[in-house]
């Protein structure tokens, strides 16, 4: 009904930038929050960073300075530009939504994920 692509990732060297995208599709009537998750391997989901669809950020204090958040609401997207990117900073990268269906079902939505590496 509604669903989240991710793309972007890939392989990096510490200190070099990637630029996630997340692009909402489906039967879509507005979308209230998004956000990035991560997951490192034998770690729990976190979150990296959130937008409201005013545009009002929050980031977790690991990446504070280095990501910046922004949204396209024309597009129903969402992206996630990394700098000065850390080894710990590899995970897989998730995309988060709360959406509004055309029937005024709310929903949360997740991507698939979107593997980051970041070689030291």
């Amino acid at each position: 009904q509604v669903q989240l692509v991710e793309s972007g990732g890939g392989w990096v060297q510490a200190g070099e930038s990637l630029r996630l995208s997340c692009a909402a599709s489906g039967s879509i009537f507005s979308i209230n929050a998004m956000g990035w998750y991560r997951q490192a391997p034998g770690k729990q989901r976190e979150l990296v960073a959130g937008i409201t669809r005013g545009g009002s950020t929050n980031y977790a204090d690991s990446v504070k300075g280095r990501f910046t958040i922004s949204r396209d609401n024309a597009k129903n997207t969402v992206y996630l530009q990394m700098d000065r990117l850390k080894s710990e900073d590899t995970a897989v990268y998730y995309c988060n939504a709360g959406v509004v269906t055309k029937t005024y079902r709310p929903l949360e939505v997740w991507g698939r994920g979107t593997l980051v590496t970041v070689s030291s």
